[in-house]
């Protein structure tokens, strides 16, 4: 069905799209959190989606040599799918397990069909391989959001990251290079790291470098701008994040603030730190988000009134 719907007569975001809400079920809310858009611009996406697939006449029916054609955008809904469990949009819960192991499972179907067996796929489970390794310390006791640099790493799942890392392994079999190669590298470098203090920040950023030469976006940048502070100090992560031109795909973005007030904090200015974590509070997703994203903006605010 995923294939079905992923129909070149659309363009690849439309498919995407289309798919995330035939096939997996998303609200056009998920969606266009997932793509940063607004709800009605995805809507009026997948109307348009709608109208092409039902006057297909043969929507089940694919040749082989079809498969690869939809690839790309197979690969990029197990992709979101994977990440709305991760880190996604439900006013629920931040963490959804049972939709990475959805993608996960999706991704093994993929590896098992030597049609569509690229290096692209396996470096796409490698990616989820090694992110879902770091679920079981992404929440506290209390539900509550953990910061990477704070995770309790001997939580993570050896197995996974081991799977993940042989998955990276074979997708450098070939001369294809894709953003999944490259997500999944930035994660092998912080899923191998057995201290926060052991991350090489300085491949970190030259990955997201590339990165942004495969497939540009605010978030990549503003990633990139956060690996940065890590690496040089909070000043040269501020001034890389307001070199940022944010549009309409950060605005409804909550991390972005938060990365401005994480950063100010660091930089002794507590008072800045806190609007721009009331700004990322006002945005917040889910209740987990807002609770991470308050107990700093109280701890920004706390110092700010000592002054």
């Amino acid at each position: 069905m995923i294939f079905s719907c992923c129909d070149p007569a659309l363009s690849e975001d439309l498919q995407v799209s289309l798919t995330l809400q035939l096939v997996c079920g998303f609200t056009t809310l998920e969606i266009a959190s997932a793509f940063l858009r607004k709800r009605a611009a995805i809507e009026k996406r997948i109307e348009r989606g709608k109208r092409v697939l039902i006057s297909s006449q043969r929507l089940f029916d694919l040749a082989d040599r079809e498969l690869a054609t939809r690839l790309s955008a197979v690969h990029r809904t197990i992709y979101l799918l994977f990440n709305e469990g991760y880190h996604g949009a439900s006013a629920q819960t931040v963490v959804r397990s049972e939709l990475c192991r959805e993608a996960m499972r999706l991704g093994t179907l993929l590896l098992d069909d030597d049609r569509v067996c690229v290096p692209a796929t396996f470096a796409l489970c490698a990616l989820m391989w090694l992110n879902a390794a770091r679920i079981p310390a992404r929440l506290d006791g209390h539900g509550d959001l953990i910061a990477l640099a704070h995770q309790d790493r001997s939580l993570w799942d050896r197995t996974l990251i081991e799977r993940g890392n042989e998955f990276l392994e074979r997708s450098a079999r070939g001369a294809e290079l894709s953003e999944y190669h490259v997500e999944a590298a930035i994660a092998a470098v912080h899923s191998n790291a057995s201290r926060e203090e052991q991350t090489d920040w300085a491949r970190v950023i030259w990955l997201y470098d590339v990165l942004m030469t495969i497939r540009p976006s605010p978030v990549v940048a503003l990633n990139r701008a956060i690996a940065v502070a890590q690496r040089s100090g909070p000043e040269p992560g501020i001034e890389a994040l307001r070199g940022i031109a944010c549009g309409e795909e950060l605005a409804s973005y909550p991390f972005y603030p938060a990365a401005l007030g994480e950063l100010e904090f660091r930089a002794g200015r507590p008072a800045r730190a806190r609007d721009h974590f009331q700004a990322a509070v006002a945005l917040a997703r889910s209740r987990e988000e807002r609770r991470f994203l308050e107990r700093r903006r109280d701890a920004a605010g706390a110092l700010a009134g000592r002054y």
